[in-house]
Parts: C-alpha cells; sequence; structure tokens
C-alpha cells in the first residue's frame, strides 16, 4: 500500500476543500439552525462528480477510486457534516448496491440519474424494532402478478424526506430469516409510499432523515435488486463501504474541529501568553494529532483494500469504530480547549460535538463493529 497520494488524488482534495471552504462551510451554521436540506449544494457537488465518486464514467460516476472517495467524504465532513453524510448516502449506500447488483436495464433507470446527481436516492433498512439486528425485518412483500405488495415501516432513514428512490429491504419469506430479505428499489410518488416526519435529532439536521411507511404499496418485480431472497447479503455487503464513508465523515468532523481548536490556542490569551503555550494544552492537541492520522490511515486503508477487490469487512469496521470513537474525544477536547466559548452555537465546535456522536451509531454501532472485527480477528489468526 502506498501512503502517498496520487497526483490525480491531490488534485480531488485540493478542488473539493476549495468547494467546501467556499461553497459548504458559510451555509453549515444555516443549516444546522434550520435543518433545511441543502439541494442546491448538492446540485453544485454533483456538478463536481461528488454524487458518484468511485463510480464507472459509463455509469454517470466520476471513475475516481474509493480512496478518493474518502477523501471527498472526509473534506465536505470538515465544515459540514450534514453535507458530508448526505452524499456518503447517495454514493455508498444507494448507488453502488444499484452498481453492483442491478441489471443494464436498472442501471438506466435507478443508477444513472443518481450517479449524475440529478435524482436523490436514500438506503432504507432500519425499522422501529430493527437496527443492529437487520435480520428482523418486519416490512413485509407478497409477489403477486409481477408486483411486489409491501407493508410496513422504515426509521431514520437519511435522504429520506427528499429522495426520489428508495432502497428497501424487506422481508419476502419471514420463515428462512435472513434468507428471506429481499432488496426493492421503490420510487417516490408509488401508491401506497408515504413519508413520515422528520427526525428532530442531536445533531447532522439537515439531513432529511425521515420514516418511510408502506401500506399496500405495489412495487415491479422489476424493481428487485439481485434475486429474491439475497437482500441481506446486498444489505451487509453495502454497509461495508457506508462504513468506509462514516469513517471518513468521522475524520473529517474530528479534522476540522482540531483545526480550530488550535488557531483558538494560539489566539486565546490567558495569564499574559496564548493558550497555546500552556502544557495542558499542547498535550491535548498532541493527542488529537495523532488519533486524526492514525484514523485517517484506517480509513485509507479499509478503501485501499476495497479497491483491491478483496473483501474488506474487518478493515471497514476498524476503521468505523476507531474514527467515530475519535471524532467523540477530539470534538469533546476542541470544546474543552475553547472553554466557555465552546459551549455556545456561536462557535462551530459545539456543532461539531453534536455531529460527531451519531458516527459511533448510524451505519452499526460501535458494539456491533466490535462483533463484527472479533469474528473477522478469530477467522484470520
Amino acid at each position: 500500500m502506498n501512503l502517498d497520494l496520487s497526483e490525480e488524488q491531490k488534485l480531488l482534495q485540493r478542488t473539493v476543500r476549495e468547494f467546501a471552504e467556499s461553497e459548504v462551510k458559510p451555509l453549515a451554521r444555516e443549516l444546522d439552525e434550520s435543518g433545511q436540506f441543502p439541494r442546491e449544494t448538492f446540485r453544485k457537488a454533483a456538478d463536481l462528480g461528488l454524487t458518484a465518486v468511485a463510480l464507472p464514467e459509463s455509469e454517470g460516476g466520476a471513475g475516481f477510486d474509493h480512496v478518493s472517495y474518502s477523501i471527498v467524504i472526509e473534506e465536505i465532513s470538515r465544515v459540514c457534516a450534514s453535507t458530508g453524510v448526505i452524499l456518503s448516502v447517495q454514493n455508498s449506500l444507494y448507488c453502488d448496491p444499484i452498481h453492483r447488483y442491478g441489471t443494464s436495464e436498472q442501471k438506466a433507470k435507478f443508477l444513472g440519474p443518481f450517479a449524475r446527481g440529478e435524482k436523490i436516492g436514500c438506503y432504507a433498512l432500519t425499522e422501529p424494532q430493527a437496527g443492529s439486528n437487520a435480520a428482523a425485518l418486519a416490512t413485509k412483500a407478497v409477489l403477486k402478478g409481477g408486483r411486489y405488495i409491501v407493508n410496513g415501516a422504515k426509521a431514520w432513514i437519511t435522504n429520506g424526506a427528499v429522495a426520489d428512490a428508495a432502497l428497501v429491504y424487506v422481508n419476502t419469506d419471514p420463515a428462512k430469516g435472513e434468507k428471506g430479505i429481499t432488496a426493492l428499489v421503490i420510487e417516490r410518488g408509488t401508491a401506497g409510499f408515504k413519508i413520515g416526519k422528520e427526525e428532530k435529532k442531536l445533531g447532522i439536521h439537515a439531513t432529511a432523515c425521515a420514516e418511510l411507511s408502506f401500506a399496500d404499496c405495489e412495487v415491479p418485480a422489476a424493481n428487485r435488486i439481485g434475486n429474491e431472497g439475497e437482500g441481506y447479503k446486498v444489505a451487509l455487503s453495502t454497509l461495508d463501504g457506508g462504513r468506509i464513508g462514516i469513517a471518513a465523515q468521522a475524520v473529517g468532523i474530528a479534522q476540522g474541529a482540531f483545526e480550530l481548536a488550535l488557531a483558538y490556542a494560539r489566539e486565546r490569551q490567558a495569564f499574559g501568553h496564548p493558550i497555546a503555550d500552556f502544557q495542558a494544552i499542547q498535550f491535548m492537541l498532541a493527542d488529537m494529532a495523532t488519533e486524526i492520522d492514525a484514523a485517517r490511515l484506517l480509513v485509507r486503508k479499509a478503501a485501499w483494500k476495497q479497491d483491491t477487490g478483496a473483501r474488506f469487512t474487518t478493515e471497514a469496521s476498524i476503521a468505523k469504530l476507531f474514527a467515530s470513537e475519535l471524532a467523540t474525544r477530539v470534538t469533546h477536547k476542541a470544546m474543552q480547549i475553547h472553554g466557555g466559548n465552546g459551549y455556545s452555537r456561536e462557535y462551530a465546535v459545539e456543532r461539531m460535538y453534536r455531529d460527531a456522536r451519531i458516527t459511533e451509531i448510524y451505519e452499526g454501532t460501535s458494539e456491533i463493529q466490535r462483533l463484527v472485527i472479533a469474528a473477522g480477528v478469530l477467522k484470520r489468526y
């Protein structure tokens, strides 16, 4: 593994950072306060190819690798975690599984417009009673005359309130457990498909996170992604890539908070000196810098492993576990360095502190990551 970025990757990083600074950062506080989905920013990101970074150009993607994708999500999340996860869902959770499991006809209809950012997608796995236990889906689908009749509800769906289509995981044969789960694309406007309330959350306020419900919703069998009963495989393999995206988001949040804390420590005076002169502050900054570097390397290792075509489940979970818990620690210290000001919404570290917390929960909690890592370690050694 070469730790140096290629010239192409460096150019992408500079381009995305410039975009983040000029287009995303100025709106971050407003989005946090209003909770409005950033449609115009999403459109501009699409113009740069950020809605399908690692998909081939023939399918509407930008044609980069997954290391490049991790760079994109980190750079955007460094200034706005809401925008970062919106793009992560579009890339990892919606476009990627259709790229890998969809037919050519499905890709033309359900991938191309989404990869180009003309439409927005979401990933609907979680239910009110099925979070970590993803095999216990209560949303049912019965095949009748070439159509699936879907009944049930999904919860905590990022992009859900604005998505043009959802990749929905349903139970087509409850007796088979996880082998009875099937993946369907359900388009907005389909009779029986309703968008429920948007969630009021601690952080990442602008992500249009909503409930989805299905009441005798008729979905053509042609909308099935993969074979019937393969949905659990599609869901879990998709989460492997999604965890890299969330790990990159966590690194971005931590990097942004670190940079603000460093600048503040140089400016803030106490006892006649900048607080950066005091060893207590220096030690916090040293720990923050060290852990961010370690987390970034774990993310890029996992992304590199994905690019090789080898299985990367364990590496993705390691990166996600470490980076998400690191983001909580770094934003905590960044707030501490800011003192009372860090507790004020006038300072961005307060928002970053709230945004960081979710990275330990979605795309699999830290506890689930530890189970995944333990299973990989026991097989490997």
